[in-house]
């Protein structure tokens, strides 16, 4: 199953995300074949969910990092689940490196354990920036990354890995389908040595960074590219583009 997942990260308003959700109308798909989540801003997922389509899921774009309590402005896991939500992202590469938040590996291994106790599915963000893939360092940055997650987690079922170079997001710039695919088969290899060649053959590890109607075709093709996370041009219609991208595949 091919994962298409989007998001508006800090942007919108209820009159834009309704006439977006009346853009992505269109023929059903085959959940069989591709999944479809959009993460909205979390003052706006009801909102959303009421005129989204009904063969696309919804979620949100981060969780606090365990129970519920005083932690005003946080939004636990549970009361997540207790939404239409069943998704939620974690290690978004703006909460790891914006110096407001600076999220740990730790941190996001302790939410990414805590929201699958909630029955929430995760996309699990990895990636390095520009002077960690110029340094040499890309694999051992995301394999550090997943490491300090598989300290915590063991049941990878509802995890979705997103490698999403720093460098590529929002910049216009994005990884050529060999350099994605490369790190993607490096992902998928230490599954395999790591946790298991059952985990490694069955996990789903999308792509993120700046991913379009023009590139995605070609990213799709890759053996290990299962997927993609879209920003900016999940606010466009050619996102409709990105979700049939997963015909591609051989």
């Amino acid at each position: 199953v091919s994962t298409q997942s989007t998001w508006g990260k800090c942007n919108g308003n209820r009159a834009s995300l309704k006439d977006l959700c009346l853009v992505f109308e269109g023929p059903p798909i085959n959940p069989d074949s591709v999944e479809v989540v959009i993460f909205p801003p979390s003052v706006y997922l009801d909102h959303t969910r009421a005129h989204l389509r009904k063969d696309w899921h919804v979620g949100l774009q981060n969780c606090w990092i365990g129970k519920g309590g005083a932690f005003t402005g946080e939004v636990a896991a549970e009361m997540i689940a207790d939404t239409a939500a069943d998704w939620v992202i974690l290690g978004h590469s703006e909460r790891r490196h914006l110096p407001e938040l600076h999220e740990t590996d730790a941190t996001v291994a302790t939410k990414c354990a805590y929201a699958l106790t909630q029955n929430l599915r995760v996309i699990l963000c990895v990636g390095e920036t520009l002077d960690e893939r110029n340094a040499g360092s890309t694999n051992a940055v995301c394999i550090r990354q997943l490491s300090a997650v598989a300290l915590v987690v063991k049941d990878w079922t509802s995890v979705v890995i997103a490698y999403e170079p720093v460098w590529a997001i929002g910049t216009g710039q994005v990884a050529t389908p060999e350099q994605a695919q490369e790190v993607h088969a490096e992902l998928r290899k230490w599954f395999a040595q790591n946790v298991s060649p059952e985990v490694a053959e069955a996990i789903r590890i999308v792509y993120g960074g700046s991913v379009n109607g023009s590139n995605c075709a070609e990213l799709a093709k890759k053996n290990d590219i299962d997927g993609f996370l879209v920003g900016g041009a999940s606010l466009k219609p050619e996102f409709l583009q990105i979700v049939a991208a997963h015909s591609q595949k051989a």
